[in-house]
């Protein structure tokens, strides 16, 4: 059976204090509460030792935003995967349309990056999804197959049990807009159709495919109750406790 996650990516919010304050904050919040997900907290770099140690000895599982094509050497403010993952992470988020769109990040790219991340152990959340244009003109199936073809469609079938899917419909993210139920169970039904014409049905059904755009506490029970939306990756409602938690508990 595949894993129901509710996954923060808190992206460029919150000093390192803050976010020591908010990882624990959520590790309280989630005490005694009988969960059917799997936790992610994706924090900045500079995070990312210090939250792993605020959420020690817990199944909160803490992810990088991102992570270098090259594995090490004079590549001036990069951070590559092995860093990463030294840091007691255990996941990083890649190919978000934030990367995309200001950074300018590929296909190319992002094969680079997933081969370093898989190399050093960690899961990657792999992100695709349409803007509005696209949506509007009706390519957004074409857009996104494109996207797991040339960014993830070379794995192996080993190497692509250790990712998870993320999509988020862009003209969604930080608008306030949000994917209907049904939307987002069209979008990710084609997905998991997809992963079963490269890889087959089995691996298909074992991939958790994660809704994200605008997901909060009022319209997560109705999305994750979609047979195949297997959770969100969270922007805005995962920097308060009080506003995560209710998402964690919609499974």
């Amino acid at each position: 059976m595949r894993k129901k996650i509710a996954a923060a990516n808190w992206k460029m919010n919150t000093t390192v204090p803050e976010g020591i304050e908010l990882a624990k904050s959520v590790r309280q919040a989630l005490e005694g509460v009988d969960r059917k997900c799997d936790v992610v907290l994706g924090v900045p770099f500079t995070h990312l030792c210090a939250v792993a140690e605020a959420v020690k000895g817990t199944d909160i599982i803490v992810a990088a935003e991102n992570c270098a094509t090259e594995p090490k050497g004079a590549y001036t403010g990069e951070v590559s995967a092995a860093m990463v993952a030294s840091t007691g992470a255990k996941a990083v988020i890649l190919g978000h349309s934030e990367r995309r769109q200001y950074y300018s990040e590929d296909s190319e790219t992002l094969v680079a990056k997933v081969a370093q991340a898989l190399d050093n152990g960690l899961q990657v959340i792999f992100c695709c999804g349409e803007d509005l244009e696209e949506r509007k003109d009706g390519r957004q199936f074409d857009v996104v197959r494109k996207e797991l073809e040339d960014g993830i469609f070379n794995l192996s079938e080993d190497e692509f049990r250790s990712v998870v899917i993320a999509y988020e419909p862009i003209w969604a993210i930080g608008t306030g807009e949000t994917a209907t139920s049904e939307q987002a169970e069209e979008m990710l039904k084609y997905i998991r159709q997809t992963i079963a014409d490269r890889y087959g049905k089995e691996i298909a059904e074992e991939t958790s495919i994660l809704y994200g755009g605008s997901c909060n506490g009022k319209n997560a029970p109705e999305l994750f109750a979609k047979p195949n939306v297997d959770g969100g990756l969270i922007g805005g409602a995962s920097l308060s406790a009080e506003k995560f938690l209710p998402i964690v508990e919609a499974f």
